[in-house]
């Protein structure tokens, strides 16, 4: 089974969750679930999720981000995404989602978004 590591980082008030792997049904999707919801309950509620080492997103995974960006924006928080694989960009624009995510190929561009 493929797994989905994740780790985190501060950056000011933004926690920047770096993942590697995949997030499938399974494991990589509860995985995000659980590590997202941790920090909003925590309140870090500004969460930039880097996608540079995702290989795979299944349509679990996509539910998962769909679902994790409903949960932060509920809480008067941001979820934003951070430097896309080309097939993981391909999946959102099929999906019709790019145009819901804010997405960035930098970050310092992306930190400076939540200010």
């Amino acid at each position: 089974m493929a797994q989905l590591n994740i780790n985190q980082r501060q950056a000011g008030d933004v926690t920047i969750l770096d993942l590697t792997g995949e997030i499938r049904i399974g494991g990589g999707s509860t995985d995000l679930r659980n590590a997202i919801r941790d920090r909003i309950a925590g309140g870090s509620n500004k969460i930039l999720l880097n996608l540079a080492g995702v290989k795979y997103i299944d349509s679990s995974g996509i539910g998962e981000l769909v679902a994790n960006y409903t949960t932060a924006s509920r809480d008067g928080g941001q979820l934003k995404l951070l430097k896309l694989t080309d097939k993981v960009q391909d999946l959102l624009v099929i999906t019709k989602l790019l145009t819901v995510f804010d997405v960035y190929d930098n970050e310092s561009e992306a930190l400076s978004s939540f200010k």
